[in-house]
């Protein structure tokens, strides 16, 4: 009997002994949970992190929230307990002031500011590569990086809530306004555009009604012809670095722009540029910009990619652009947002409309988002008026289904190459590629007076813009499917022999194209096609850039300054 009543005791006091541990554990959960955030490599724990891998070079849509849960599992064997750890512990964010500390300050201007918050004014610490780069660590094991596709950065491609419409030319303003009310929605704006010749207007919905049962209804109505969602464009420009460093710049060799200089220039060639705010006083700049537009009625100001797209085709000064004295129409219809630079369907229309209407022989399309049929029917009525579109394939990477408005079959579209000739890592594939041209670290003009050193297919484009409008003026005659015919038959061949998804036909040469543009009064429109796999233009020597600047002229990227190699851009 004494010997059970001793056993009964020693069992009494170890349950109690355990019962005291378990209590303190409960009692005070924040020991455990800060000891398994503070070695997360012991073999005893078994921890899912759930803070993502943020490369520094991609600016992706970050909630501040994230880095702040986190799930822990603590195994103490005896006893076993798995605990999740409260909101409040954990890594506590600091974003987006620690995610791009060097880059961010309240006081950024517009100018350099993307829809994310970033300022864009001062260099980044690290790159992801591209053509010529190298990945981050992140980049490659998951982290976000160029290659992310547009729609994993940016999952929305519609305005919430907005529809776009084509209504009956003749209903007054307070006839829409009465009809739109009727089915629950709100008339933000109507316009007529002869472009297309039809009345649209834009009409968002009042309640929390579902986006397609207003939409089916909405169709069905006397007076209304056709309804589509507002759809949303980005532009596709990577993260840019400000500089004052060396404006060497290896596309003017690798397109053979100063012999084609010799040739033309693009004076008297119009060339719209669709996209965000240029700053006309800039030097490279001054007396380039003839009209402008603000398709979005707002107040911004001059902003770094419109001023860097412009800056591509008609820089004058440190720099030149591939068409020196073309005449620049500014359309601004991108303005920033949450997810960076962007605009829609119906703000893009009128930009299209604006450019057809007033003279545009040219239009640059620095831009991509989906497949939008008004978009599409604005494109095919401006080919109708034999106006030459170029457009950027896209920074969505390999994976990525074609973009728009590069993929109509009436736009010039252009993938992005390094100094090195290779495919920059970010840029769209496809077959509707017509060709590829420099793209990656270009150097720039940014507002204010800076210059920028900048990658992506938007670049690109433009370069080939500038080149379209030497072609039109060595021979105005040309039209659309023959400017694309002669870009196509001249350009030096990459990658694979012939045309590939990647290159289109090769890499643009303006002096090739140029010289074929005053050969001929006119190509045959059936020479649209792409050449033969076996046809290649001969190699050639490249030749280095040779218009006077205060600095030395053009070097290779292989040979850039020690200014501007430290921070290479990264992407987006």
């Amino acid at each position: 009997m004494v010997h059970d009543r001793a056993n009964w005791l020693m069992k009494v006091r170890r349950a109690a002994l355990v019962l005291s541990a378990a209590a303190l554990l409960f009692a005070y959960p924040d020991i455990a949970a800060v000891h398994a955030q503070s070695v997360m490599r012991t073999p005893n724990l078994n921890i899912q992190p759930r803070i993502p891998t943020i490369n520094p070079t991609v600016t992706p849509r970050i909630d501040p929230n994230v880095a702040g849960r986190a799930v822990t599992g603590v195994d103490r064997r005896r006893p076993d307990l798995t605990m999740r750890a409260p909101p409040r512990i954990g890594v506590t964010s600091t974003l987006p002031n620690a995610r791009y500390s060097p880059n961010l300050s309240s006081a950024c201007s517009y100018a350099y500011r993307a829809g994310s918050g970033e300022c864009q004014d001062k260099p980044v610490s690290s790159s992801d590569g591209g053509g010529a780069g190298k990945f981050t660590k992140n980049g490659k094991n998951g982290g976000a990086s160029r290659n992310t596709p547009l729609a994993a950065l940016n999952p929305s491609t519609t305005v919430p809530g907005e529809f776009v419409a084509e209504i009956d030319g003749s209903l007054s303003d307070a006839q829409a306004d009465a009809l739109a009310r009727r089915y629950g929605l709100v008339r933000i704006e109507s316009q007529n555009f002869p472009l297309i010749g039809a009345t649209i207007g834009l009409f968002r919905i009042t309640d929390r009604r579902p986006v397609e049962t207003v939409r089916r209804a909405f169709a069905g109505a006397a007076g209304v012809r056709s309804v589509q969602l507002n759809f949303r464009f980005l532009l596709q420009d990577q993260k840019t670095i400000s500089t004052g460093g060396d404006p060497a710049q290896y596309a003017l060799a690798k397109l053979r722009l100063p012999q084609a200089h010799a040739l033309a220039s693009g004076a008297n060639v119009t060339i719209a540029v669709i996209d965000s705010g240029i700053d006309e006083r800039h030097p490279e700049l001054l007396n380039a910009v003839a009209d402008n537009f603000d398709a979005l009625g707002s107040k911004e100001g001059p902003h770094v990619h419109g001023t860097g797209i412009a800056g591509a085709i008609v820089s004058h000064a440190r720099l030149m652009g591939s068409a020196p004295q073309a005449r620049i129409l500014g359309i601004r219809a991108f303005g920033v947002a949450q997810n960076g630079a962007e605009s829609t369907t119906f703000v893009i229309l009128k930009a299209l409309n604006y450019a057809a209407l007033h003279g545009a022989q040219i239009i640059n399309m620095s831009f991509a988002g989906p497949k939008d049929p008004l978009i599409e029917r604005g494109i095919n009525a401006t080919a109708a008026r034999d106006i030459v579109m170029v457009a950027a394939s896209g920074n969505a990477g390999p994976k990525s289904p074609p973009l728009f408005p590069a993929a109509n079959g009436n736009v010039i579209a252009v993938s992005a190459t390094d100094a090195q000739d290779k495919l920059f890592a970010a840029s769209n594939r496809g077959s509707h590629i017509a060709v590829a041209a420099p793209g990656v670290d270009i150097f720039l003009p940014a507002p204010d007076e800076k210059y920028q050193m900048t990658s992506g297919t938007s670049f690109s484009a433009a370069y080939v813009s500038g080149l379209v409008a030497l072609m039109l003026e060595r021979n105005p005659a040309l039209k659309p499917g023959e400017v694309r015919a002669i870009l196509i038959r001249t350009a030096r061949d990459l990658g694979s022999p012939g045309r590939d998804d990647q290159f289109g036909a090769g890499e643009a040469d303006a002096f090739a194209a140029v010289s074929a543009a005053g050969a001929v009064p006119a190509v045959p429109v059936a020479a649209v096609s792409a050449p033969p796999a076996t046809e290649k233009v001969s190699d050639r020597q490249e030749v280095p850039a040779t218009r006077a600047l205060n600095q030395p002229a053009a070097a290779m990227a292989s040979e850039k300054s020690a200014v501007g190699e430290p921070n290479r851009p990264g992407a987006q």
